[in-house]
């Protein structure tokens, strides 16, 4: 580490100039000798290198969910071409090219981040050896030796034996404690970025070998740290539990307020500009303006996210226009569930008095066959019919009278099967 450390020796005299600024602003607070005076000063270091590297990170974002949707085609390149890897190289990086993403665009943070990482690296090991490194000269030393963070030395190891620790004026259980207490913050925080970013930002559609690559990193990366962090002094593991922490909250806002086409954050988060515009009425902010009009852009080419979004405003009775606002429908909407169940619902079946009267070859109206009926029904409760009297004449299909066979029923007569004999 000491040796990969001076590699970035240049850069060392800018480090310790900026920590020895913040030390003498937070020295006048704390005390220059104190552990909060030089510990603020390394989270400060942090937190202005972070500022600077927002375009990057805002970079890393765009890239990461290009490399996501040009999974799909980077899985087809590579079984069209799995025997031919040449050719398969030179495929992905037209892709790369046609669609602008850089795939080492996604390490950039952590890239820009290594020459102060280790910089600072160097600088701590100096202090720890007594040597002046940068603008820190011999007062500046004696005060960062003396400066302990929960009885921990800044330049302290967990490695340390007890000789190098006593020097320092700590004693080494504590010194151990607090660096491991320390390096679990930093790998816990490490994991819970990642599996955040897992859980919540990713295309849950897409499952892509990228995917597996990210859970594996996911656990991985944790445990590098965890193994590596008992070399670091104990201001190197306050700077990158301080970039952890800053990460993790860097993330999480960009998941609540831009997150990935087709992930669980998405969703989350048009339900809650859902809600926004159904108690309003209006779409409020710049920014949900230009979610709307960008979803009203994509047509019909939505995931299932802003299709329950465009849903749920037409329950609501809005529609999403194309310069990002709602306005009220003019025409009813109709809930797509109780459509589809309009649409299975099977017709009442009629009586055996409704089909006849609607059969159009029985050749009768139905005031006619209701008639005929009420005569059949008369004649029965009567019994006084003349024996010798005709029976009563009914009209044909044709619409002219003809007479009853002796026997035969009267009123309309049921048409025969075709099968059944005459």
């Amino acid at each position: 580490m000491d040796t990969i450390a001076s590699l970035f020796s240049f850069i060392t005299t800018p480090v310790s100039w900026v920590i020895v600024q913040f030390h003498s602003l937070y020295g006048a607070i704390f005390g220059p000798d104190t552990g909060w005076a030089w510990g603020l000063s390394i989270v400060s270091l942090v937190v202005l290198i972070r500022i600077c590297l927002i375009p990057l990170f805002v970079k890393q974002i765009k890239s990461t969910r290009n490399m996501q949707a040009l999974q799909p085609k980077m899985k087809v390149i590579q079984e069209r071409y799995k025997n031919d890897k040449q050719r398969q190289s030179e495929e992905m990086m037209k892709l790369y090219k046609e669609t602008g993403t850089n795939p080492l665009s996604s390490c950039l943070p952590i890239l820009a981040q290594s020459p102060f990482f280790f910089a600072l690296y160097h600088v701590l090991s100096k202090i720890a050896s007594n040597d002046t490194i940068g603008v820190i000269n011999e007062p500046l030393l004696q005060s960062a030796q003396k400066a302990h963070i929960f009885g921990a030395p800044l330049a302290a190891k967990f490695t340390d034996s007890t000789e190098k620790v006593a020097a320092l004026n700590a004693s080494l259980m504590d010194v151990r404690i607090v660096t491991a207490v320390m390096i679990i913050l930093m790998s816990l925080s490490q994991f819970y970025t990642q599996r955040q970013l897992m859980q919540k930002n990713v295309d849950l559609s897409v499952k892509t070998p990228f995917m597996q690559q990210q859970k594996m990193l996911m656990y991985i990366f944790p445990v590098i740290f965890a193994v590596m962090g008992i070399n670091f002094p104990v201001g190197v593991l306050v700077y990158w539990l301080t970039t952890n922490v800053w990460t993790m909250g860097q993330q999480m806002y960009v998941i609540n307020q831009n997150p990935t086409p087709g992930s669980k954050a998405q969703d989350q988060y048009l339900q809650r500009l859902l809600k926004s515009v159904g108690a309003h009425g209006q779409v409020r902010g710049r920014r949900k303006r230009g979610v709307v009009q960008a979803l009203v852009a994509k047509g019909t080419d939505r995931n299932d996210n802003e299709r329950r979004f465009v849903t749920g405003l037409a329950k609501q009775g809005l529609v999403a226009q194309a310069d990002g606002t709602v306005i009220k429908s003019s025409e009813p909407t109709v809930d797509a569930g109780a459509a589809g169940m309009a649409k299975r619902q099977q017709p009442k079946r009629q009586t055996k008095a409704k089909r006849q009267a609607a059969t159009p070859g029985a050749g009768v109206g139905t005031a006619e066959v209701a008639e005929a009926g009420a005569n059949t029904s008369l004649e029965k409760q009567d019994g006084s019919q003349d024996a010798g009297s005709k029976p009563p004449a009914t009209k044909s299909a044709s619409g002219s009278p003809r007479q009853a066979k002796p026997g035969q029923r009267k009123g309309q007569q049921r048409p025969k099967h075709p099968s059944s004999k005459k």
